[in-house]
């Protein structure tokens, strides 16, 4: 989890977010409102921390157009922690 908060923090790259309160109910669209280009660079630096068995992009294309806006924070962290726990 605190890999991607941080991964998060340095995404957005921006002041107010180092004192925002970032958890696992965190939603990327409705509390971070987080642009699809940062989600992308996002992903793209968490694949490169954690392999590339973290398909997140992959992962996200198959889900439906609801889940993808209720996405939170912990559903990345419970992805990349059950591909940690499968290799």
């Amino acid at each position: 989890m605190a890999v991607v908060v941080d991964t998060i923090r340095k995404t957005i790259g921006e002041d107010w977010i180092e004192d925002f309160d970032i958890g696992p109910q965190t939603r990327f669209s409705e509390d971070l409102e987080i642009e699809s280009i940062e989600f992308v660079k996002m992903a793209d630096a968490l694949q490169a921390h954690f392999g590339k068995g973290v398909d997140l992009v992959g992962w996200l294309s198959n889900k439906p157009i609801h889940d993808l806006i209720q996405l939170n924070v912990g559903d990345i962290a419970d992805h990349i922690a059950g591909h940690l726990r499968a290799n």
